[in-house]
């Protein structure tokens, strides 16, 4: 794989996974109480643990994405104009 080719899959990468926080996260502010039922139905949970369990989620979901997707994605595009 080229070096540029590199780049567009990180950046792709980058945009999809956002796509997918943002629709976890609107979900979860409006669809709550589905979600809550769905998945009352597997785990028993209180409503504050489900409530971190989904916050941690998402706060580990966005980390890992700055982490593996977007920071190489900057340094491979700061390198290449440098």
């Amino acid at each position: 794989m080229s070096y540029e080719a590199i780049r567009q899959v990180l950046l792709y990468a980058t945009l999809i996974n956002y796509a997918i926080l943002i629709i976890w996260f609107v979900l979860f502010v409006f669809a709550r109480q589905f979600l809550k039922r769905l998945q009352g139905s597997w785990f028993n949970l209180s409503d504050n643990t489900f409530d971190v369990i989904h916050y941690s989620g998402i706060a580990f979901y966005k980390i890992a994405i700055i982490m593996f997707n977007l920071v190489p994605w900057i340094a491979m595009t700061l390198a290449r104009n440098s």
